[in-house]
């Protein structure tokens, strides 16, 4: 996590002119396929443009020995307390096992779609956030 926070809070500041953020290290991709031309690195890709991320998109990771150790991984950081940290889906895995095709999936942050609506993030956002009732 400290280099997502290292680069959160002090490249990504001064990211302005629009581009491609790529090469992400596998430690912060837990669901991402590797680079096969350097498998400390994964297949995802981050628009950014003003300072801020405008979606992510990735190459699935479809094999199920290698998620199953990411997972496992992820789940030593939970205990650690790393609360953002993956939780071991058994069935996710056993999905994979039958196989997965490659695939590839991209998300469209809220932001880029207020720009492309012309409308302020709150007028975008299609889950706002509840009030607990206390």
């Amino acid at each position: 996590r400290l280099i997502d926070t290292i680069y959160k809070k002090t490249i990504r500041q001064k990211m302005i002119q629009p581009c491609f953020l790529v090469g992400h290290p596998i430690e912060v991709s837990p669901l991402a396929k590797r680079d096969p031309q350097n498998p400390k690195r994964v297949l995802r890709l981050q628009p950014i443009a003003c300072k801020s991320e405008l979606g992510n998109g990735f190459a699935e990771l479809n094999d199920p020995l290698d998620q199953r150790q990411r997972f496992e991984e992820q789940m030593k950081l939970r205990e650690a307390g790393d609360g953002e940290a993956q939780m071991l889906d058994e069935d996710f895995i056993e999905a994979l096992e039958y196989g997965m095709p490659p695939a590839f999936g991209f998300g469209m942050s809220e932001r880029l779609f207020a720009v492309f609506l012309g409308r302020s993030i709150r007028e975008t956002v299609i889950f706002p956030p509840v009030r607990t009732i206390e």
